[in-house]
């Protein structure tokens, strides 16, 4: 098994602070990081959502890819974005909901098995799992 590490450096106070997260274990990067960008607009930095989705995202196109090839029908290809919606919540802000849109093409493989497929991979997506308290819907797409 394996571990994963990131680490965010922070100075100031929340809404006029900023930091960045940088990606320990790969080493692929130092990403800036705002209230501003979190809550506002983006401009060329990051937010926690947004490397939520990043996570999720890929962690799903892996998942549905393995369960299409076990089952015989490996994927040419699969593109999967995530929407991860931040905003306020009781007392606080919260994820409120993440929404998953696939697009796969599978050669071979019928509209009902892809969506079996498809279902089945949000659902046991380690990151999926991970966000269970969390809304997640899924569009997904079979491409001929």
């Amino acid at each position: 098994m394996t571990d994963r590490n990131a680490t965010t450096q922070w100075a100031g106070d929340l809404k006029s602070g900023s930091g960045s997260v940088k990606l320990d274990s790969s080493g692929a990067g130092d990403f800036p990081v705002t209230w501003a960008s979190r809550a506002e607009s983006p401009d060329g930095r990051t937010s926690p959502e947004e490397l939520i989705a990043a996570a999720h995202s890929a962690c799903y196109s892996m998942q549905l890819s393995g369960l299409l090839t076990a089952a015989g029908t490996p994927p040419e290809s699969i593109g999967t974005s995530a929407q991860v919606s931040f905003g306020p919540r009781g007392d606080g802000f919260a994820i409120t909901g993440i929404e998953l849109t696939v697009r796969a093409r599978v050669p071979g493989l019928d509209e009902d098995k892809f969506q079996q497929a498809a279902r089945r991979a949000k659902e046991i997506c380690p990151v999926s799992v991970a966000l269970a308290g969390t809304a997640i819907s899924l569009q997904a797409t079979l491409e001929r």
